[in-house]
């Protein structure tokens, strides 16, 4: 636990096994993943009172696997996490192939995030 808080809701979802109606992180580098990946994974829209929180990537779902709109969801993480996550640098950010699916691609996040606290890098791995 960080100086006994907890920092935010983790990600996914569930039930707390500590008595809190969700899970909390407790840690910084976890608290930042969590952050990233609610922001990536929440549709515009989606949260009241925050219309213009999230990504449109479903707006990518049906196009070509093309450089083209590779480059259209780099640029929407890019452009939220400018806006909500303005202490996190975006390092790299990488889109392939699932081994998994031909329906699916991976998303691969490297970055580095300087707080007055501390400074981490890290990756994010998500299924898209």
């Amino acid at each position: 636990m960080a100086n006994g808080k907890f920092i935010n809701i983790d990600y996914p979802f569930k039930d707390s096994k500590d008595g809190f109606f969700l899970n909390l992180n407790s840690e910084n580098n976890q608290a930042i993943k969590a952050d990233l990946l609610h922001l990536i994974l929440t549709r515009r829209g989606q949260r009241l009172y925050n219309p213009d929180f999230g990504t449109d990537l479903l707006r990518f779902i049906f196009e070509p696997n093309d450089e083209l709109t590779l480059e259209g969801v780099k640029g929407e993480i890019r452009d939220v996490v400018k806006k909500f996550l303005p202490k996190l640098q975006l390092n790299e950010i990488n889109i392939y192939d699932s081994e998994e699916s031909e329906y699916a691609a991976v998303l691969s996040i490297t970055y580095t995030i300087t707080d007055d606290v501390f400074t981490t890098s890290d990756t994010l791995v998500v299924k898209l």
